[in-house]
């Protein structure tokens, strides 16, 4: 028992210690290590937080690799719960994430995060600060100031981060940029972006009634951070997306899809300027409805990206909501723009690049192109792997040579750059308190001016409650 109890903390020392090196190489001698030292290839050992749903798929795909080991469980309701117990019996189940990383602090080397949007950062520097490593399901965060800090974060606790953007490690964005970065489209001047969703309810009143909370709910801890309100079945399990109290809209959910490739491959940041407008919801002549509470039924966002190579600026544009930009004139009457999921079009000086979803099928336009033009040489290193399992093996890895597709550095200031178009749709939604309906203070009359190094828009300053939210009593988000 005593040469078991050696080994584990062996173990954990080397997973420390490969978490906390900086750079480089980190060899632990085999005499620190002891004669029961466990190899750096061993089992990776994962606790979930958030089981259900998405979390219940993410869990069964780090199982997919040999080196992962699903250790504990943690949900706030035992009903989303249920197949992720079923899945990994032995591991333990707990409803609160601090309680579990509380107890199981010692034997768990990595988190996976895939809770609403609202409890994101809370959950995710909470592990990173005890040393965890961390996968952390897309947007990254509920608002434009946590994306800050956990970028911020993972400098300082040198963790393995991913974000779950699935297609930053698909082949698809990999041969986009090669195509891209052979200028055979010349220089990107203008993007557009789409998706169909949202496929939830949006632009609705806020729920209202008098409900039981489920026996198998936590209420309290599925609210986290955000303030508290009577338990309304219409939240749960999926439809939270459509609050902006708990979720970050059609943006938040697609954008880390299908504005990946724009990161990815051209040279940009932050935006400087944003502008939005969004459908609205009408009671009768010139009554508007005062849905505040909930996200548009559809939007349009327009961001301007200065080049870091100093060639002048990039548009970008978002659509959801079914709302499409136009076909381009090289795309033939009968084929499709883009897949069901949504779609992103490239404009260069030379022509345009478009493709799916995820950046998958990325094809020249016109297509006939694709047969007239030599596809440049694979430059950019695949990930056969797979998003999942590439973080399962960066973590065994350590920190410092371990890589990601998608590390918290990549993945914190895009997820702010998508955020700011949801801080100009919140502001055109923004209420008068003169008016019943939505106010008029903004409405998409006005360009948003943004401050990135500062986080803060210039020149409409009633936007800025947008970029932090206030947290009830009992949560926090420090570093």
């Amino acid at each position: 028992m005593k040469k078991k109890n050696h080994s584990d903390k062996s173990r954990r020392t080397f997973i420390r210690n490969t978490s906390l090196a900086a750079t480089g190489f980190f060899i632990v001698p085999r005499h620190v290590l002891g004669r029961g030292y466990v190899a750096p290839s061993d089992k990776l050992r994962i606790a979930g937080i958030g089981v259900g749903g998405k979390g219940q798929s993410d869990l069964a795909e780090f199982a997919k690799s040999p080196k992962a080991s699903i250790v504990a469980l943690c949900d706030v309701d035992d009903r989303s719960a249920a197949k992720s117990r079923a899945n990994f019996p032995n591991a333990k189940y707990y409803k609160d994430f601090r309680e579990m990383l509380d107890k199981e602090k010692n034997n768990i080397d990595a988190c996976s995060i895939s809770t609403p949007d609202n409890t994101h950062a809370v959950a995710t520097i909470a592990a990173m600060q005890l040393g965890k490593h961390v996968y952390t399901q897309k947007p990254l965060t509920h608002d434009i100031y946590e994306a800050r800090i956990l970028t911020e974060a993972a400098k300082k606790y040198k963790v393995v981060t991913q974000m779950g953007n699935q297609g930053g490690s698909g082949d698809g964005v990999r041969k986009m940029k090669e195509m891209v970065d052979a200028g055979l489209i010349g220089d990107v001047h203008t993007v557009h972006c789409w998706t169909n969703r949202p496929v939830w309810p949006q632009g609705i009143a806020t729920p209202a009634g008098n409900f039981e909370v489920p026996a198998e709910l936590n209420w309290d801890l599925w609210l986290g951070p955000s303030k508290k309100i009577d338990y309304n079945p219409n939240y749960l399990p999926f439809n939270w997306r459509g609050w902006w109290a708990f979720g970050t809209g059609a943006l938040g959910d697609m954008a880390c899809h299908i504005m990946d490739p724009v990161f990815r491959i051209l040279p940009i940041d932050y935006p400087t300027e944003v502008e939005a407008s969004v459908s609205g919801n009408w009671k009768g002549f010139f009554a508007e409805g005062s849905y505040v509470d909930s996200c548009p039924p559809s939007s349009i966002i327009h961001l301007s990206y200065p080049r870091k190579d100093g060639k002048g600026k990039i548009k970008v544009s978002w659509m959801d909501g079914g709302l499409l930009p136009e076909r381009p004139d090289e795309l033939g009457a009968d084929e499709e723009m883009g897949n069901w999921d949504g779609g992103v079009i490239f404009e260069g000086t030379k022509g345009k690049v478009m493709a799916d979803c995820y950046g998958a099928n990325p094809r020249l336009l016109p297509s006939k192109r694709m047969k007239e033009t030599t596809m440049p040489a694979e430059k950019i290193k695949r990930v056969p792997e797979g998003h999942y399992v590439q973080w399962v093996n960066a973590c065994i890895d350590g920190y410092g040579k371990g890589v990601t597709s998608s590390p918290f550095e990549y993945a914190g200031p895009f997820t702010e750059s998508i955020l700011i178009g949801n801080l100009a749709i919140r502001s055109w939604m923004m209420q008068n308190p003169k008016m019943k309906g939505w106010g008029d203070k903004y409405l998409g009359r006005k360009k948003l001016l943004w401050d990135a190094k500062n986080m803060k828009i210039t020149n409409f300053d009633e936007a800025n409650q947008f970029v932090k939210r206030e947290y009830r009593d009992g949560w926090k988000l420090s570093m």
